[in-house]
């Protein structure tokens, strides 16, 4: 896993940090089909949280798109979202399901990020993406915070 120092880093935006982050999306591999999950890591102000994404087309989708710098914003008191600089595929993918807290989800409708710290309705459009491992509660503060997410290799 990251290390805290260097999720810290990655946030931080120094050219060290770009560099890393550039490398470990190359060395990392997991963006193959062959793959079923992978390790990610979220930088937030003042703390980190990791997690493990789903072997899934729209997860591999957006793994593809790591390392993104976002701004998480809080939505009905359930999630923080981030929008994405293109859709995901959804191809093959279930119509919609039951949010989890810990879950992190693909709402197709708005092209965003959903990372749920409390348990949701089941909802068309949204779909799994994978699972906070460590760190959830860090989610739950504030109403906005700056995020690096990074794969881990």
């Amino acid at each position: 896993m990251l290390s805290r120092r260097a999720l810290l880093a990655v946030a931080g935006g120094t050219p060290l940090a770009a560099d890393f982050a550039t490398g470990a999306r190359a060395q990392s591999g997991h963006a193959t089909a062959g793959d079923k999950s992978v390790k990610i890591g979220i930088a937030l102000e003042g703390a980190t949280v990791a997690a493990t994404l789903d072997g899934n087309p729209a997860a591999r989708d957006f793994l593809s798109l790591l390392p993104l710098s976002v701004v998480l914003e809080d939505y009905a008191a359930t999630e923080k979202i981030f929008r994405l600089p293109r859709k995901l595929t959804m191809q093959g993918l279930p119509d919609g399901y039951e949010p989890r807290a810990g879950d992190i989800a693909y709402y197709a409708p708005w092209g965003n990020i959903a990372i749920f710290y409390k348990d949701f309705r089941y909802s068309p459009g949204l779909v799994k993406l994978g699972v906070i491992d460590t760190g959830l509660d860090a989610l739950t503060r504030g109403a906005s915070m700056k995020a690096t997410v990074v794969p881990v290799p």
